[in-house]
């Protein structure tokens, strides 16, 4: 029997935030999941998870849930930082109250997390942060620029964190995966409708929204995905990144063998 582990799973309330914590809980080991909306949380409270009500881009709301966290159980053995979303849209339609909380979220909200629960990984001399990456990473498709470079940015600061923190007895994962089926596509959309296209963008935002509707159509769901996390948690030496998806394995493969024009009229064909 693989021994208990204590979990901390931000954006625990959908997606692969979710389907990990129920997965996780059935190999018994101890859950912390965390979100805004704890109400959406129940069946994972059902099954035992330890809900948390969490804001990552509020600082106070992060320490108290780790503090919470220290308290009852005296460790997190693994931090997965899940939580975050896309703002879809062009690159100057985007607001730059949407740009911002982009980047609060998915960025600032990992900083928080870290600089909160590390210290307490550094002490124990162990830990596993599992950082939730994207293709996204390695590509750049117009009308999801401010997302893809918080992906971006995620990608370098897992790079960075990995060797510093590797003498320390801490391991760093990036999972990336593509398209999956969580409410990713809808929560983007949304910001995609806030901020209204400029008459000048209007045709290619509308034929990203073909391209976004036929790629979920078809995306699958956030098995290989949970696995992979799943793999690393029980792994002694853990990967240092896991592709999860056929397009997340071939895409940044594909961008490193042909020239950045021509990638971009592979794009620009597509949302035609």
């Amino acid at each position: 029997m693989k021994p208990k582990k204590v979990i901390l799973i931000t954006g625990a309330s959908s997606g692969i935030g979710r389907d990990v914590a129920k997965k996780l809980l059935a190999e018994n080991h101890i859950i912390y999941a965390a979100a805004r909306r704890t109400h959406l949380m129940d069946d994972l409270k059902a099954l035992g998870a330890h809900i948390i009500k969490l804001d990552v881009t509020n600082t106070d709301s992060v320490n108290e849930a780790v503090t919470f966290i220290i308290k009852n159980e005296g460790t997190i053995d693994v931090l997965i930082n899940n939580a975050g979303f896309a703002t879809l849209g062009a690159i100057e339609d985007a607001s730059l109250e949407s740009i911002e909380y982009q980047f609060n979220v998915n960025i600032f909200g990992i900083a928080r997390m870290l600089k909160s629960v590390l210290p307490h990984m550094r002490k124990a001399r162990k830990g596993l942060v599992i950082n939730i990456g994207s293709v996204a990473g390695y590509i750049s498709p117009p009308i999801m620029g401010w997302y893809a470079s918080t992906k971006h940015a995620l990608k370098g600061i897992t790079d960075s964190l990995r060797v510093e923190v590797s003498p320390l007895g801490i391991d760093v994962v990036l999972i990336e995966p593509g398209a999956i089926k969580t409410g990713f596509k809808d929560v983007s959309e949304e910001y995609l409708e806030k901020d209204a296209p400029s008459d000048d963008y209007n045709a290619m935002v509308e034929g990203f929204k073909r391209v976004l509707n036929k790629t979920y159509s078809k995306a699958p769901g956030t098995n290989t995905t949970v696995k992979a996390i799943v793999d690393c948690i029980h792994a002694k030496n853990p990967k240092i990144r896991y592709r999860t998806t056929t397009e997340a394995k071939i895409l940044p493969i594909l961008k490193s063998l042909i020239c950045d024009r021509t990638f971009d009229k592979i794009f620009i064909r597509q949302i035609k």
